[in-house]
């Protein structure tokens, strides 16, 4: 039976319960971090307790573990759940529970504190894969897209519209520059340079964009943080989406048109190569 850490307690998922008087549930006033397992082991946790970290503060929110108590729950409810096998762990903390609903807060609250943890099947990511499809949507998000809050409802639509669409993802245009995906972070490859937006307070800066970056810094491919223009991105050789539970997909067809010569491209095939080493290496040994 799956179980969950809830507020101090590992009880069964049938059982949780969170009071109606939550903030999460009643205003979305909450945090969250998605976290791969390989054969048991969490993927950069440090990496993602950092960012929680830094979600924490610019909503107001003090941690309520220390990074000790983070490790032994999170290496804990793996091991109840899914012992050696490949997951997705999620975490989230809300405000916590007011007697009444009210819009302010006061520094008193206690934390709601939620992990879950299930198996988890991986996307392949053979060199012949036909690749994914996507759109561009105009960013209808925050400003503070830095903050990986559980208030997702534009995320949410954005990423419907994209399904509607019959797409895989929405790459959003912001100001004429294309920022990232509706959940997911941007790649494109023009003249055999590998391109990224930069961090900014207008996106999440994801754990596994990291380490594309870090491979290619370690690998001598010419990668850059750069503003990509919504007609640079027209014109890419590859486009690539990264995120946590996709790992690296690529984009062969963008509004219709094909990516390219519409098939995977030379770099993708090197990163991934580069990206499942990485897996086996550090994650699977």
């Amino acid at each position: 039976m799956d179980q969950v850490y809830l507020n101090g307690t590992y009880t069964p998922l049938s059982e949780a319960c969170v009071p109606v008087l939550d903030r999460g549930f009643l205003f979305g006033d909450g945090v969250y971090e998605v976290i791969p397992v390989y054969s048991g082991k969490p993927f950069r946790v440090d990496q993602h307790l950092d960012r929680l970290e830094r979600s924490l503060e610019g909503i107001r929110i003090a941690n309520p573990m220390s990074r000790e108590q983070w490790h032994r729950v999170i290496d804990e409810l793996i091991e109840r759940n899914t012992g050696d096998q490949d997951a997705a762990l999620y975490l989230q903390i809300t405000r916590g529970v007011m007697p009444r609903r009210d819009h302010g807060f006061g520094d008193d609250l206690e934390p709601t504190v939620l992990l879950t943890c299930q198996p988890m099947h991986y996307p392949s990511q053979a060199a012949d894969t036909p690749g994914g499809r996507a759109i561009t949507l105009e960013d209808s998000r925050w400003q503070d897209c830095h903050i990986k809050s559980i208030n997702l409802l534009p995320n949410v639509l954005l990423r419907q519209q994209a399904l509607d669409a019959g797409a895989d993802e929405a790459i959003l245009i912001r100001d004429g520059r294309a920022i990232e995906g509706s959940a997911s972070n941007l790649f494109i490859v023009k003249d055999e340079v590998i391109k990224t937006p930069p961090r900014q307070r207008c996106m999440l800066g994801g754990i596994t964009r990291d380490l594309i970056l870090e491979l290619c810094a370690d690998n001598h491919l010419l990668a850059r943080e750069i503003d990509i223009s919504e007609d640079e991105l027209h014109d890419a050789d590859e486009i690539w989406m990264t995120s946590s539970t996709r790992e690296i997909l690529p984009i062969t067809v963008l509004n219709q048109h094909k990516v390219g010569r519409g098939e995977t491209g030379a770099l993708w095939r090197e990163v991934i190569r580069l990206y499942q080493e990485y897996k086996q290496q550090v994650m699977r040994s």
